[in-house]
């Protein structure tokens, strides 16, 4: 593919092809490559998984907490990726101990519910009921209540962008960043990127819309489902957002990021030339190493600031 990172591009048949139409045979698939990924050093955090009240009616949520030895004065709500069908604490492992390791911050990864089986809002209210139980806890995880920041992968970095909306709306637990990686947010795929990129690497159209039809269930898409669909983006948390050249939901990322300047909300914005959807898991690229340095160092100063 023209343009590709050469660095990224010898790994591209490694990746895995997951349709999503078996999303359990799927989720098998991405346990097994998170298992292929060298696994963190964790001997400078505390891991501990805790359950979550998830609320009346509600099931429990599981969630692991990550804390540096060294100590930490904000937390993150961090939300897995896997297009709301794939991905569970276990395959998120590494990429949430080397945040909590590399922003020297709380990390508080959520299990959510998943679709097909259990369609939105039921992957929101978790999230939600993940960010209220840090914002109660606080003092318990050492971290100021002020700082706690939401933040994802993929349609982790969807669900992030939706939770601060819903805060907001709700006036629910105060966010005071949110970082969006390559998020997706738009269901109706009428971007440039989503109309073109139907077979770039382990993301492609295709796999995008059979995403959103698990997730929705058959019900209309609001902003809280898909946060692309918001008229108002003022009174949101600043906001980091990374998307990959080669993505289907690359332009809605950038289109989200804009959106948000517009309603004067302090935004950054990275576009990564050369990148794909989930390439940051090839550690070995240079690209990869950059990408999450940056994303490390950009939640670190929000949550220190």
């Amino acid at each position: 593919m023209g343009g590709m990172d050469p660095e990224l591009e010898a790994f591209i048949p490694l990746f895995p092809r997951a349709d999503l139409t078996d999303p359990v045979a799927d989720r098998a698939k991405l346990a097994a490559l998170a298992r292929s990924v060298p696994p963190p050093d964790t001997s400078r955090l505390t891991v501990e998984d805790r359950t979550v009240p998830g609320g009346p009616a509600r099931p429990d949520v599981p969630v692991r907490v990550y804390r540096p030895l060294s100590g930490a004065r904000g937390a993150i709500v961090w939300l897995h990726g896997g297009g709301f069908v794939m991905g569970d604490l276990d395959t998120e492992h590494p990429w949430a101990a080397r945040v909590a390791e590399a922003a020297e911050a709380v990390v508080v990864s959520v299990g959510y519910r998943r679709a097909p089986e259990d369609p939105f809002p039921a992957a929101l209210d978790d999230c939600y009921a993940a960010l209220a139980w840090t914002a109660r806890h606080a003092a318990g995880l050492g971290v100021d209540p002020e700082r706690i920041a939401v933040g994802g992968h993929s349609a982790g970095g969807g669900l992030a962008a939706a939770l601060a909306l819903r805060a907001r709306d709700e006036r629910g637990p105060r966010i005071c960043f949110q970082l969006l990686n390559q998020p997706e947010l738009d269901d109706r795929q009428q971007t440039w990127s989503a109309r073109n990129f139907t077979d770039t690497p382990w993301m492609t159209r295709d796999k995008v819309a059979v995403t959103w039809r698990h997730y929705l269930g058959g019900t209309p898409a609001t902003p809280y489902a898909a946060p692309a669909r918001a008229t108002d983006l003022s009174g949101l948390p600043p906001a980091y957002v990374a998307t990959a050249e080669f993505c289907p939901n690359r332009d809605e990322g950038i289109a989200y990021a804009v959106g948000m300047l517009q309603a004067g909300v302090p935004v950054e914005l990275h576009q990564w030339a050369g990148t794909f959807h989930g390439s940051q898991a090839i550690l070995s690229a240079d690209v990869s190493r950059r990408q999450i340095a940056e994303l490390a160092a950009v939640l670190r100063r929000a949550l220190t600031a």
